[in-house]
Parts: structure tokens; C-alpha cells; sequence
């Protein structure tokens, strides 16, 4: 077996993309614009890899369950069964729902009980996609905006004082109450949370036709939800969320670990991202999709987050890591002066994605956009062409 393959991911074309980095990173044309909003890279069924072989082109998934022990490793293969993770590339031009995920307990009870009642695994009403929770990591490939778990106490309430239709939920939170609160508003019929979102809204769009707030203020993700229009009636729920949860910004090589229960939205902008090989998402707004309130709730963890910025830690003098609290994986950032080697041992089959320059494993030369398998159990030297800076998934 070879030390390294080859591995086309596959490109999908949500409407939230944006059309110009992810093609301008692996030199595609996008002459008629059409949106490009992740890479993956991985086996999962709905989207699995092509890996280049000597013997021709060959799904992922199919790969590794011919080759599992030798691809995975034997700890790995026998802890997962198969490759644990999905690594992508994300350009979020418009933005993304509301949303949380389940621990892996719950999935599995939530998975098989949707079996149960017989609802179709593509049914608009599904929540549950698989058994497995989906813990993820990004790190950002440009300044990185998201929402990101519930503000501190202290915060939220002065939030809450701040605007007058915000009244009425005071009594709901009452200093402490993070899920009386978002429960309260989340179940209110929409003639209700409209008689609280349409002023806050208005407000949201003048404010930002005046200059007067940026990018860390709710009202700027308010207005550009709408794109500084007001609706009539139906105002998405989702948008209360923008001024009860954290606004955080995360600049280039920072990153962010998401843990079941956080609630949280992308925003704007490109990042690496890296989770658990899973599709439970359920959402709470800003979004066409299904939205099951009481299913939500249930999952959600009613406490402050304060967020973790994480600015990786230095390995060698080649490699940063940036720990993640699971055992589905690990992600590490690779940095080689042109001329310069570095060898590396993977224990589990990791992948690697060039981001900047050129560079050579093995038989295989990558430049930017490209990806490499690197197989487990082998001493893998990566020669750089160029200065290259590379993404490493991998299990711990």
C-alpha cells in the first residue's frame, strides 16, 4: 500500500455560498457565479471522497472498508469502525441557522425513535440523520464572524433593558433564567414575537442606514438577514438569538470548538471546519428548514458561554495544534519554509489540505486546494516547494 493518495472531495452548492473563494482557492472557473459553499473531504455516505489510485478512482468510504486495519489503523479501526471525522472548507457569504447538536446519547435515542414512528430519513420533518453527535472545530481562513453560545448573565440582562419591546421578557429571565427566557420567546405565537421583532427590526435597519453600528452589534446581522428590508408579518424567530447570543470574531489561523448543547450560527466568512462524521442538526431559525421547537429546547444547554478563542500551540517548530476535547479528532496547522522537509508519523489515516503553496509526498505533489490521505502506521515526509501552509486532520 502507498504511503498517500490523492482525494477529490466533493463540492456542495448551498445557496448561502459565496462564488468566489473556495474556486479561486483550487483554480476552478465560476464564470456563471454559481455558489460554492463548502469542500468536503471524507466518507460520509451523503458525499464520500474519490481516492486517486493506481488501479483507478474509488469512493472513500468503499476504500477504507477494503483496506480499514491498513488505511485506519488497527486502535482507530477497532475504537470507529471507519473514519470518524469529515473535514471541509466553508465560504458562509449569507448566514447560516440558528442551530445545536445533540450529544451522541441522544442522537442514538432520538435516531431510533424517528425509526420508530416511521418518519423517511429524507423527510422535511426528520431531525436525526444518523446516530453520532457532531462536535466541530473551525479555524478561520479570513476574519470569521458566528454566534456563539448564550452572553454572560450581566450582558444578556443589560441586552434585555436596552430595548423597550424587550420588556415583557425580563420576568422570563429574571438575572438568571436563560431557559425561561428562550423558551418563553421561542413558543410565543409569531402575532406575539412580531409585536417585539418589528420595532427591533426597524431599529436594526436604521441604524445601520445611519452609519451608527458595525459588525459586533446585533443590528448589523439583523439588517443584513432582511438585506435592510422589513417584512410584513412572520419575522423569523432566529433573529432574537443575534442579541442573546455572543458575536464573536475570529481573525486568520484563530479557531473555535462548538460542543453538543452550544447553540450557535456562522455568519460570515471562510474557515476550516472539522467534525464528527454527522448530520443531527437541529435548528432554531434563520433558516427555510424544519424548526421543531420542543426537540430544540430539549438539547439545548441553558448556560453562559465565555467564548475560547483558540490560537493553536506550537508542536515543533513546523506545527501548531488546536486541542479539541473529543476522541473523533484532531486538527493542526503545518507551516514549511520552501526547501525545508518535514517528516510526520500519522497513527490513524489523516488528511492533509494545502491552503498556500506547493508542495511534494512521496509521489504526489499538492499545491493549494489539493489533498492528500496519508495512510497510517508510515513515515511521511513532506518536501515544500514553496513556503506552504497545510490543514492536518487526524484522530488523537
Amino acid at each position: 500500500m502507498q504511503k498517500a493518495y490523492k482525494l477529490l472531495g466533493k463540492h456542495r452548492h448551498y445557496d448561502w455560498g459565496g462564488n468566489r473563494f473556495i474556486p479561486n482557492l483550487m483554480g476552478i472557473d465560476n464564470l456563471t457565479e454559481k455558489p460554492f459553499a463548502e469542500y468536503w473531504m471524507g466518507a460520509h455516505v451523503s458525499a464520500p471522497s474519490i481516492i486517486q489510485t493506481d488501479a483507478g478512482d474509488v469512493l472513500m468510504n468503499q476504500f477504507i472498508q477494503t483496506n480499514a486495519t491498513e488505511l485506519l489503523g488497527t486502535k482507530i479501526n477497532a475504537s470507529f469502525g471507519s473514519l470518524p471525522y469529515l473535514f471541509k472548507v466553508l465560504d458562509v457569504a449569507k448566514m447560516l441557522s440558528i442551530q445545536v447538536h445533540p450529544s451522541k446519547q441522544n442522537a442514538i435515542i432520538g435516531f431510533d425513535k424517528e425509526e420508530t414512528l416511521g418518519i423517511e430519513l429524507d423527510a422535511f420533518n426528520r431531525n436525526y440523520k444518523d446516530k453520532n453527535h457532531k462536535p466541530e472545530i473551525m479555524v478561520a481562513l479570513s476574519d470569521f464572524w458566528l454566534l456563539h453560545g448564550f452572553l454572560a448573565p450581566e450582558l444578556l440582562e443589560a441586552r434585555l433593558q436596552e430595548y423597550f419591546y424587550f420588556n415583557p421578557l425580563m420576568d422570563h429571565f429574571r438575572g438568571v433564567d436563560f431557559q425561561g427566557l428562550y423558551s418563553f420567546f421561542m413558543q410565543l405565537t409569531l402575532e406575539d414575537s412580531d409585536r417585539i421583532l418589528k420595532p427591533l427590526l426597524m431599529d436594526a435597519i436604521a441604524s445601520v442606514n445611519r452609519g451608527e453600528v458595525d459588525k459586533s452589534h446585533p443590528h448589523w446581522w439583523a439588517n443584513k438577514y432582511y438585506n435592510g428590508l422589513m417584512p410584513e408579518h412572520a419575522i423569523d424567530k432566529g433573529i432574537f438569538s443575534i442579541y442573546i447570543l455572543n458575536i464573536v470574531k475570529v481573525s486568520k489561523y484563530e479557531g473555535v470548538f462548538q460542543g453538543a448543547g452550544l447553540l450557535h450560527a456562522y455568519l460570515e466568512g471562510q474557515n476550516i471546519e472539522l467534525m464528527a462524521n454527522s448530520d443531527n442538526v437541529l435548528r432554531g431559525g434563520l433558516t427555510s428548514k424544519h424548526v421543531d421547537i420542543n426537540e430544540l429546547i430539549d438539547h439545548v444547554k441553558f448556560i453562559p458561554t465565555y467564548p475560547n478563542i483558540l490560537k493553536g500551540e506550537l508542536i515543533n517548530e513546523f506545527e501548531t495544534i488546536y486541542p479539541c476535547p473529543v476522541p473523533d479528532f484532531g486538527l493542526s496547522k503545518i507551516g514549511i519554509s520552501a526547501g525545508r522537509t518535514y517528516t510526520i508519523n500519522p497513527d490513524s489515516l489523516e488528511m492533509l489540505l494545502v491552503t498556500e503553496g506547493v508542495l511534494k509526498i512521496d509521489h504526489i505533489t499538492l499545491k493549494a486546494g489539493e489533498v492528500a490521505i496519508l495512510v497510517a502506521g508510515q513515515s511521511i515526509t513532506i518536501e515544500a516547494n514553496s513556503d506552504v501552509v497545510a490543514f492536518k486532520s487526524f484522530v488523537p
